[in-house]
């Protein structure tokens, strides 16, 4: 299996739209993490661009992720990646969190898109 989370400087990303890259992570049968790369996400916006394709083409099958619009969240189940919003701090410390069970869906939507109309 493999999760994905949006990216800055090592910490979950609060906007999934804008982030700076993605942490893709894969998992063992033992749910622990055994490989760990990183994608650039195309110009502009996340939700408008190809990039839940490209994800679930990597295997991608869960985003962590921070805030994430309504749109978004449908476009990723749309290509089988569930998502689980609400995440916060370090990338890795999020994912292992995540293994551990310790992660639930907050419905965290994001709404300022000012600098990405029309969402």
């Amino acid at each position: 299996m493999k999760v994905a989370v949006p990216s800055r400087n090592g910490e979950v990303d609060s906007h999934f739209g804008h982030c700076e890259y993605f942490t893709v992570f894969s998992f063992n049968e033992q749910r622990q993490i055994s490989a760990e790369e990183t994608l650039r996400p195309p110009a502009g916006c996340g939700c408008k661009s190809n990039i839940a394709e490209s994800l679930a083409e990597r295997g991608v099958r869960l985003m962590l992720a921070g805030n994430m619009g309504q749109g978004a969240v449908n476009k990723l189940a749309a290509a089988g990646i569930s998502v689980i919003r609400g995440c916060s701090g370090p990338v890795r410390q999020a994912v292992e969190d995540y293994a551990a069970g310790k992660l639930t869906d907050a419905p965290v939507v994001c709404s300022d898109h000012g600098s990405c109309p029309g969402h």
